[in-house]
């Protein structure tokens, strides 16, 4: 892509900026509303729709070209001292706070040469009236959550935010060895308590070798890059349809806080690379014959290697409860939750109290019979 991006997309009408509305799909004035599609040609930027590329994996790794670095757009990036995170902002949007944590400890970050730039991504979908609707429900269910935090929801906290991926594919061919195992069931005597002769059904197993092959093709493997966000909340909200990925266009970010990915290429295809192993493990481990198995042996051997480089949308909220910092996670297209919230102890207490009530209602009764 030879696009050129200024700092930000100015509105056709009147001039002002104008930024990514999800709820239209479009980008639309703060002053005065007009709406201007993602795709037209806007303050010196235009680009045409280009197919979305899976790049080959072992020559990237031994480099990654200049023409593929850059934002196609004028960014400044800061680093959080507390979580972490690299946020990209637009050159005027810069935040006083860390929008994954809420620090104020944010320092200028310079790189040694441009990030990688992402060529797909999924433009964010839900809108922040939709977002915090969801919110609020999702913390309603919280049984255990203290009533105040139920009561306020924490709404005024949500922020949208784009956050990086990598995907993988992968043809897998696989062959594997175990023993497969049949059950069979013996008869056997023994003297129960009372001194009398039983009889009883033996389980055994009768082993046997076996051997067979796989093949499978891991399609868009996710590795999350992102640091800002808690692992298990982000692959909590999985997945992302990256079916429904279009190519990179600096408008569909245009006014939003976009994290600069920390977990780099060669660290992403080892992490892929040990969740497709451990698949690969699983399926062999479905075709083996028998009731059960031991001894599984598996070879594997890849091809085909590609990945892309890709933003998806989310919304998060982080506050503060009783000194203890609290994020929560909502997937800005497919709108999943996940989530961390502070526990009454006083709601547990009682729960507990009547766990144990009807254990000793349980025991009474039963002895009453």
């Amino acid at each position: 892509m030879d696009a050129v991006a200024r700092s930000k997309f100015s509105c056709p009408s009147c001039g002002a900026e104008a930024t990514w509305n999800p709820a239209k799909k479009a980008l639309v004035c703060s002053f005065c509303g007009t709406v201007s599609p993602a795709t037209v040609e806007l303050t010196g930027f235009s680009q045409t729709p280009e197919a979305i590329v899976e790049h080959e994996l072992v020559q990237a790794l031994r480099s990654i070209p200049d023409s593929a670095r850059g934002w196609q757009a004028k960014k400044i990036q800061v680093k959080c001292q507390s979580c972490q995170a690299i946020s990209v902002f637009d050159e005027k949007n810069v935040g006083q706070r860390c929008d994954f944590c809420g620090s104020a400890s944010l320092i200028p970050y310079e790189e040694i040469k441009e990030s990688f730039r992402p060529e797909s991504l999924l433009p964010l979908k839900l809108s922040e009236t939709q977002v915090r609707d969801s919110i609020r429900k999702w913390y309603g269910s919280r049984w255990f959550a203290p009533n105040r935090l139920k009561r306020g929801a924490m709404t005024d906290t949500v922020k949208g935010l784009y956050i990086p991926y990598w995907t993988f594919d992968a043809q897998v061919h696989a062959d594997w060895t175990a023993m497969s195992g049949d059950y069979y069931y013996e008869t056997e005597s023994y003297t129960d308590a009372k001194g009398q002769r039983q009889t009883r059904q033996v389980r055994k197993v009768r082993w046997y070798p076996s051997s067979g092959a796989l093949d499978h093709f891991f399609d868009d493997e996710l590795v999350s890059a992102s640091r800002g966000v808690h692992p298990e909340l982000v692959h909590g909200v999985e997945p992302f349809p990256t079916k429904e990925l279009v190519p990179y266009n600096p408008s569909f970010i245009s006014g939003w806080v976009v994290e600069r990915y920390q977990i780099d290429l060669p660290s992403a295809a080892q992490a892929a690379r040990a969740k497709m192993e451990s698949k690969t493990v699983s399926l062999c481990a479905s075709q083996v014959p028998g009731d059960t198995h031991r001894d599984l042996n598996v070879r594997s051997a890849y091809s085909a290697q590609t990945f892309k480089h890709i933003l998806v949308p989310i919304w998060m909220v982080s506050y503060d409860f009783h000194g203890r910092s609290f994020q929560c996670v909502i997937n800005g297209y497919t709108g999943s939750i996940a989530g961390e919230y502070p526990k009454s102890w006083i709601k547990i207490a009682l729960a507990a109290l009547g766990i144990a009530a009807l254990v000793i209602l349980f025991l009474w009764w039963g002895n009453r019979q």
